[in-house]
């Protein structure tokens, strides 16, 4: 076996079975997998395959109900091929017999990238860094003496800032599904 095998058998069975970045993005690729995702999320993990072709329809049409044939197409492209190769992967667990899915062991490696920004909003990465930003030029404007800012002591405006810091923190932790915080609370 040459090096470039060796790279290639190595880079398919990843020794911790984590899911490799490659895999997550084949996933996150396909707009079908993405809002099967993010719907079992909203859903607290678990949905029927019908319940999962009528959203996933409804968004893709933008019709509430959809079309019955953009239904159908969805419902068997997820019967036949999303939801088995995102069982397949330890995404979700799909009981085809049942017609259920339910997120499973690797559901967390993926759903980390799905954070949802809308076409102006910002992302959370982006909220820290405009609150650090605010922050440091008001201190620095205290410092400066401006005169509204220079009335509160730099104590008080720092302590205000770093307050709003651990609110935003707490509050984003608590929100998003694959944090750690859910993860513990989950054993």
């Amino acid at each position: 076996m040459n090096s470039k095998g060796v790279q290639q058998a190595t880079e398919s069975a990843p020794g911790d079975g984590a899911l490799e970045s490659t895999q997550i993005h084949d996933v996150l690729r396909n707009d079908r997998r993405r809002l099967v995702l993010e719907r079992l999320r909203e859903r607290d993990g678990t949905e029927t395959v019908r319940d999962l072709a009528e959203h996933i329809a409804s968004v893709e049409s933008g019709e509430s109900p959809p079309p019955r044939n953009i239904r159908q197409s969805v419902y068997v492209s997820l019967h036949q091929t999303h939801l088995p190769k995102l069982d397949d992967l330890g995404i979700v667990a799909y009981d085809a017999n049942a017609k259920e899915v339910t997120l499973a062991e690797h559901a967390d490696e993926v759903t980390v990238y799905l954070e949802i920004v809308p076409k102006y909003g910002l992302s959370w990465g982006e909220y820290y860094l405009g609150l650090g930003l605010l922050g440091l030029l008001v201190l620095i404007a205290e410092r400066f003496g401006v005169p509204v800012v220079s009335a509160v002591d730099a104590a008080v405006l720092g302590g205000a800032f770093f307050a709003l810091i651990v609110v935003s923190a707490v509050y984003h932790i608590t929100t998003q599904q694959s944090s750690l915080f859910h993860r513990l609370k989950d054993r």
